[in-house]
Parts: structure tokens; C-alpha cells; sequence
């Protein structure tokens, strides 16, 4: 049996997450899984490269080449990723923070650079959502692919106490990186200081940022979010993807797609 198979979220984790929006689980990805997680970023990070070539530019959408990197959805063209994504431990996640029916609503990689890899602006992962779409705040996962420190541009969480808010806030973008801001407070946030395997596991309504890459080697993130709900369009078209994954707290094994853009840090 895995690593995360084994995992449980104690009571002051699901009162942490009720309270503060947020908890950390270190050492919780399996070996197996951390080394599929790694592998599969670098075949992205290498066909966005390919891509810029053939387009004779050094960005393409919001992919900067050696600097920052978003790859949304990588499962749909890699279905090894879902031996994570639909694994024990991600289901007993959901459970302790959005309950026993969950939908499998965002994914994607988010790689800095060495030495290069850009900051990322405070913001609620909701914000990229908006406001105009009523929805429940669902859970974000992001998973350290790398240790993680203020160096290397790890991501910095404010807790609900000190944010001022627990609802999401409309966002505004921020010139010259078209990131959405909803902060503009002095509090600086708490450092995820984490080692590789870990998961910093927070609420879509939570403020979050994430500083520079200053060190010499790659830092790489899987963001994995789901929702107790399919996320609506005022239209009433999904936002987002809507796999079914638990089911009455059972892991489902169907599949859909995904409409919407959403980037985290």
C-alpha cells in the first residue's frame, strides 16, 4: 500500500481549513506518484519549448520560455496523471474539506524557472472564477514538486483571520503581468516550507502569492482542485471541468471535459 493511502486529516486540519482556509500535509505523495508528477512536467515544459520554435517567439499565452510556465489540463493527454489525481489520498482530502461528493474541477502544472521564474500576485484562486458566478469555495491541493523555500519562490498563504475576508473578492489585473490582484494589504503571508511530497491544501476563497525563483534549479508545482459542485456559467454551462470523483464518498472513475481558463501560483 502507498504513502498516501495511509494519510488522515486529523480534526485540528479540518478545523484549521474551517477556521484558516488552509493546512499543510508533508511527506504525503507517494514515491510513485511524485516521480509520474515530475516526469510529465518536463514532456510539457519541452513540447511548450517545441511550440514557441516553431512560432519563432519566446512566449505563448502566458508560457514565458525558460521562466514561467502553466500547462492546464495535462491528464486529458496524459491519463497517467490520474493514478494521482484519483488516488486514496486526494478523496480523503476532499472528504475532510468539501465532503464526500466532489468533482474533479481544475488541474494544472505551474513551473518556475531557475533563476527567472516570475512572481505571482496575491489572489483567491474564486477570483479567477469572479464574482458574477455564485459558487461554493472548493479546494486547491498544490503539490511540491520540488522542495520548496522563499528562494526558490515558494507560495505565501494568508489565513482568513488576517485577510479580512472568507468570501471571494472582485480581482483586478495587474499591469504588465495581467495577473488578477485581490489583496492590497501589507500583511506578507505565511512561507509554504515544505519539502518534495507535500501538499499545501487550501480554500479557493483563501488569498495566496508566490515570490521569485532565486535559485539555480527548477521550481515545479501540480495544482489539482476540486469542487462539491459542477461550477455554473450564469449561462448554465459548466466552468471548468466536472470529472466525477467521489460519490457518496466512494472514488467515481468517470470522465468529462473542461471549458475556462484559471491559473494559481
Amino acid at each position: 500500500m502507498s504513502i498516501g493511502a495511509n494519510v488522515r486529516i486529523t480534526e485540528e486540519q479540518k478545523k484549521q481549513y474551517r477556521e484558516e482556509g488552509f493546512f499543510i500535509l508533508k511527506n504525503v505523495i507517494p514515491p510513485e506518484h511524485l516521480e509520474i508528477l515530475r516526469n510529465e512536467s518536463q514532456f510539457f515544459i519541452d513540447r511548450t519549448n517545441a511550440e514557441m520554435d516553431r512560432k519563432g517567439a519566446d512566449v505563448v499565452g502566458i508560457n514565458h520560455r525558460n521562466n514561467r510556465y502553466f500547462i492546464s489540463h495535462p491528464s486529458l493527454e496524459r491519463p497517467q496523471l490520474f493514478e494521482f489525481a484519483f488516488s486514496e489520498l486526494m478523496a480523503e482530502i476532499c472528504r475532510a474539506t468539501i465532503g464526500d461528493e466532489a468533482y474533479f474541477f481544475w488541474e494544472q502544472y505551474v513551473i518556475k524557472a531557475a533563476e527567472k521564474g516570475m512572481k505571482f500576485g496575491w489572489h483567491q484562486d474564486s477570483g479567477y472564477v469572479g464574482v458574477e458566478i455564485p459558487h461554493k469555495p472548493y479546494v486547491t491541493c498544490w503539490c511540491a514538486l520540488d522542495d520548496m523555500s522563499e528562494e526558490n519562490g515558494t507560495a505565501y498563504i494568508l489565513p482568513f483571520s488576517r485577510a479580512g475576508t472568507r468570501t471571494v473578492v472582485k480581482h483586478k489585473a495587474e499591469e504588465g503581468s495581467n495577473d488578477l490582484i485581490g489583496y492590497f494589504g501589507a500583511d506578507p503571508g505565511d512561507p509554504v516550507l515544505v519539502p518534495a511530497g507535500s501538499i499545501a491544501v487550501f480554500s479557493s476563497f483563501t488569498f495566496h502569492r508566490s515570490g521569485f525563483n532565486r535559485t539555480n534549479r527548477w521550481r515545479r508545482v501540480y495544482l489539482a482542485q476540486y469542487s462539491g459542485e459542477i461550477v455554473r456559467k450564469l449561462d448554465g454551462t459548466p466552468w471548468g471541468r466536472h470529472d466525477a470523483f467521489l460519490k457518496q464518498g466512494a472514488i467515481a472513475t468517470e470522465r468529462c471535459t473542461y471549458e475556462g481558463i484559471h491559473v494559481s501560483v
